[in-house]
């Protein structure tokens, strides 16, 4: 767990990170619950984008060929407004994620040795992944029903077994998993890493706007360019799952990032404790609703690539400071029921999916308005999740996978 912002809260608590243990840490143990609390809701939002003008499709693998495959179920009651929170979730969630996952790498790495910290990462990583990918095919039998199939499991599986796209959360813990055999590789070349000895490292991990300068610089080169040779939804499957490619050099920026702010030590840098950045969370706060405003306005107009592309990474760093802010000043207290989510949020992530597609499906019918079904999803997918978690680890060893 120390390494992964999913994982279950032992590694965390021994890591100095836990909401259990110093209270200055609390804020970024809850900010990683609270954004996997935002993929189940984002995730229960795609059946009700307005994005999917299209007719529904005919078959399973036409509906996993097209923009339909955001969701495994569709439904024909749609809302601007839940596409704008999904539009918002988007453009932060998961590179903020990537961040926090890698503010503990280096410490473990360091504690464990390279041997014992992969092989760690395997349990963790590789062991749900599998249990994702074999639960796929239950949640697409939801879209194999909605599309009026009827020829039973025999039928289902035929269909699915000759499609090669594999949708899902998954391939967040796939790309996780590379970023940290990387990260193996690397402490090869180098062994240990300075403790702020250099005033611009120094400045970097101190000042939120040194560093949120720098966040923004590398996302640029690391997301425009490709965005623009090959548009901003450039997918390429890579093992079990579809990955957009022009993303992933983003979530390494953050990613490393989050390694660089751990190398130096938590305390030692603005995410610790009575930071100038928890002092200014208004101010980021409304920064990162302008930011959005501003990329917003910017995608749905006619400009260039390279200006919606710089757009994007500007409010993805902007946003990400403001929910640092908003977390380093209002969680500091510890408390029993965030400490359960906490706990648990890497379970709800690994069996969400399915759960919110079966949902989605079983309100297909329902006569209601979208925002009232997406809300209805979303709660019972909350927990459904967190309820089977919460007992799935109370299996011996269970608690050390999730």
């Amino acid at each position: 767990m120390t390494t992964t912002a999913l994982e279950s809260a032992e590694n965390e608590k021994g890591a100095g990170i836990g909401p259990r243990d110093k209270l200055y840490n609390t804020p970024l143990a809850y900010l990683r619950a609270f954004i996997i609390v935002l993929v189940v809701a984002h995730h229960s939002v795609m059946a009700y984008h307005i994005i999917l003008t299209e007719p529904l499709a005919s078959s399973l693998a036409d509906h996993l060929g097209s923009m339909q495959a955001i969701s495994p179920v569709i439904d024909a009651q749609r809302s601007g407004m839940l596409s704008l929170f999904a539009a918002f979730n988007d453009g932060f969630f998961m590179p903020l994620l990537f961040f926090v996952s890698g503010l503990f790498v280096w410490n473990s790495l360091r504690r464990k040795g390279r041997l014992d910290y992969f092989r760690d990462r395997l349990l963790r990583l590789g062991l749900p992944l599998v249990l994702m990918v074999a639960l796929r095919p239950l949640t697409y039998y939801a879209t194999y029903l909605q599309l009026g199939g009827d020829g039973g499991l025999a039928d289902f599986w035929q269909q699915w077994s000759s499609i090669e796209w594999r949708g899902g959360p998954i391939w967040f813990l796939e790309v996780l998993l590379v970023f940290d055999a990387l990260v193996v590789l690397a402490s090869f070349q180098s062994p240990g890493l300075p403790r702020t000895s250099k005033p611009m490292e120094s400045g970097l991990v101190q000042s939120p706007m040194k560093f949120y300068v720098g966040l923004v610089l590398l996302s640029v080169l690391a997301y425009v360019p490709i965005s623009v040779a090959y548009g901003s939804f450039f997918w390429v499957q890579i093992g079990p799952a579809d990955v957009q490619i022009n993303r992933v050099f983003l979530y390494a920026v953050y990613f490393g990032m989050g390694i660089f702010f751990g190398a130096h030590g938590l305390e030692r840098t603005f995410i610790g404790p009575d930071s100038a950045l928890a002092r200014r969370w208004a101010l980021w706060s409304v920064a990162g609703l302008v930011a959005f405003v501003i990329h917003l306005v910017t995608s749905l107009g006619a400009a260039h690539e390279i200006l919606k592309g710089c757009s994007f990474v500007l409010s993805c760093a902007t946003i990400s400071m403001g929910f640092l802010a908003l977390f380093l000043n209002f969680a500091q207290t510890p408390r029993n029921l965030f400490d359960s989510l906490f706990d648990n949020c890497y379970g709800i992530y690994v069996i969400h999916y399915g759960v919110v597609g079966w949902m989605s499906y079983i309100l297909l019918d329902a006569e209601m308005p979208a925002v009232a079904k997406w809300s209805i999803v979303f709660a019972a997918s909350m927990v459904i999740c967190w309820g089977a978690t919460a007992a799935i680890r109370r299996i011996p060893g269970v608690a050390r996978v999730l």
